[in-house]
């Protein structure tokens, strides 16, 4: 059962039961102590009253590269932390903490599922991106080597009964029941068409703004309707922002408006809100931000790599936009600011230049196990709790948000049908812990994505401490490195180092077994592929 902490004018509307097994959620109804009482009772016993809960805002930007962004994430600057203009990270980076080592997962609903559930991907089975009910992707029914296994193609569900679906407690159905008001803005992507998870609302959301099924839109541009009346991007159109239809208007600045809007109402209520501010950008169809555009081709900039870096700059105005609005409103002390991206930056296809270079140092790009692919810019402003420009090395998931962000709203326990993987960050932020452990991480592919690229593809990894070791499906590849050392995993190690390949592989190989995690046949075989640890002891054979 959920514990809360107590606030003078917080009072959670219920009390969640989520029981264990394949029950329904139960919501059990209480009452509480007038509200006048409660404050009466805390001015006998305390002179102060305890803190209001905070407001949060989860600010979460689809494709985003480690690189693309004038805030530096490594020990140096580099060239294209001064290609883009992100001074809006430049301020929130000098309000709160940086996070050098923060990751996700390769691909896009991945992550969001697991943000949303506290679950590794592995363990909820929603490991490639969803749109259509009951099918997996069309890259991955003909695939040359590997026969893949049928996934979580449904996405999440907030009900019981879909084989195809992870069933789970929702992030924002928690928050919501605990009195916030919660908010969803932009891109959803957690479910496929025709399923419960495909609507925001279903999942704990008060409100849902411009969030569906796909997770691109039909178009960035007002004039276009943003996709709506045209037939061959009838299923990536994107909904209810008909009063923009028409209007010379770039669809980041439409759903910042209309989150702005949506979150005023709370605050006139004076009721604690949690934006997940969710944004379809830098997604493609790469499209030119022309209130920025011009900046970046006079820079030199070929006209595709132009319009992706004024999208960059028009995402970070919407969390400038954000942060004045806080300010302005004197809530910007009793909110919470996390930034975060889905997966690794877009380098396969789209881009101007050469493929599978735009995240460099790091290796590859979208939809590889390569740190390209995984690691993530990360911010966070906690005021009050977090010390402005300070950094941290430690080493944090994208299932690490579930658990922090209830611990940050005051739920002290919980109980859910899914095993939350995630561990809370709060100690970090706070400086309770310098150090958490060395815990390790685990990413698992079983899939194909669709672009071509290193490490691009069906595979597992694991990285603990200044290792990691990539396990390619297809053809049983391991490769090891040492990610502190060689940044680009340009040095497999594989060969020299084979005990701490072969301890790691152990380890992940340990993981996937004990939750059951799924793999792809090879088709020459016909049988499923072997978990890494599998590879030493047949050598050993």
């Amino acid at each position: 059962m959920l514990n809360f902490r107590k606030y003078s004018h917080f009072k959670p509307k219920s009390l969640i039961v989520f029981w264990m097994g394949t029950k329904k959620a139960k919501i059990v109804r209480k009452s509480f102590i007038l509200f006048g009482t409660l404050c009466a009772l805390f001015s006998c016993e305390s002179e102060t009253l305890p803190e209001a809960p905070p407001n949060i805002v989860l600010f979460l930007v689809d494709d985003m590269g480690w690189q693309d962004t004038s805030v530096p994430f490594w020990s140096r600057r580099t060239p294209f932390n001064d290609r883009y203009r992100t001074p809006n990270m430049e301020r929130l980076a000098a309000e709160g903490m940086k996070f050098t080592q923060a990751y996700a997962t390769p691909v896009c609903s991945p992550s969001r599922i697991s943000l949303m559930t506290g679950m590794n991907a592995a363990r909820h089975r929603v490991t490639n991106w969803t749109l259509i009910k009951d099918s997996i992707q069309p890259m991955e029914k003909n695939h040359a080597d590997l026969q893949f296994p049928f996934w979580n193609v449904n996405g999440m569900s907030p009900e019981a009964g879909d084989s195809l679906a992870v069933y789970a407690m929702p992030l924002p159905q928690i928050l919501h029941d605990i009195g916030y008001y919660t908010v969803h803005s932009g891109k959803a992507h957690l479910g496929a068409v025709g399923t419960p998870g495909e609507n925001p609302l279903n999942l704990g959301f008060d409100l849902n703004i411009a969030g569906h099924a796909a997770g691109a839109p039909g178009s960035y541009l007002g004039t276009d309707n943003f996709g709506n009346g045209m037939e061959e991007k009838k299923i990536w159109a994107v909904p209810g922002l008909e009063q923009y239809h028409g209007k010379d208007i770039f669809l980041t600045e439409a759903i910042t408006r209309e989150a702005l809007k949506a979150i005023d109402s709370a605050v006139i209520k004076k009721q604690p809100f949690f934006l997940y501010m969710s944004h379809y950008a830098v997604h493609t169809p790469i499209t030119g931000d022309d209130r920025f555009a011009q900046s970046y081709l006079d820079k030199g900039l070929d006209s595709i790599e132009a319009k992706y870096a004024s999208m960059v700059e028009g995402m970070d105005k919407s969390l400038g936009d954000i942060m004045d609005y806080l300010a302005k409103k004197g809530i910007d002390e009793n909110t919470i600011v996390l930034f975060m991206s889905d997966n690794g930056g877009l380098s396969a296809h789209a881009r101007g230049g050469e493929p599978n270079t735009h995240n460099k140092p790091l290796a590859s790009g979208k939809g590889s196990m390569y740190e390209g692919g995984i690691r993530e810019p990360m911010l966070v402003k906690w005021p009050g709790k977090t010390v402005p420009k300070s950094m941290s090395d430690e080493q944090i998931i994208i299932e690490d948000f579930y658990p922090t962000l209830l611990e940050m709203a005051g739920v002290d326990s919980l109980h859910t049908v899914q095993k939350v993987d995630g561990l809370s960050f709060v100690p970090i932020l706070t400086g309770e812990k310098e150090h958490l452990g060395l815990r390790p991480l685990f990413w698992h592919y079983p899939n194909e994505w669709g672009g071509q690229g290193p490490g691009i593809g069906a595979s597992s990894a694991i990285r603990k401490g200044d290792w990691k070791l990539i396990y390619f499906h297809a053809n049983r590849k391991i490769e090891l490195y040492n990610i502190t050392d060689d940044i680009g995993e340009s040095n497999n190690l594989f060969e020299t180092k084979q005990d701490i390949a072969k301890e790691l592989a152990g380890t992940l190989s340990d993981y996937l077994e004990s939750i059951n995690a799924q793999m792809p046949i090879d088709k020459k075989t016909g049988k499923k592929v072997e978990f890494p640890l599998t590879l030493f002891k047949n050598e050993q054979d």
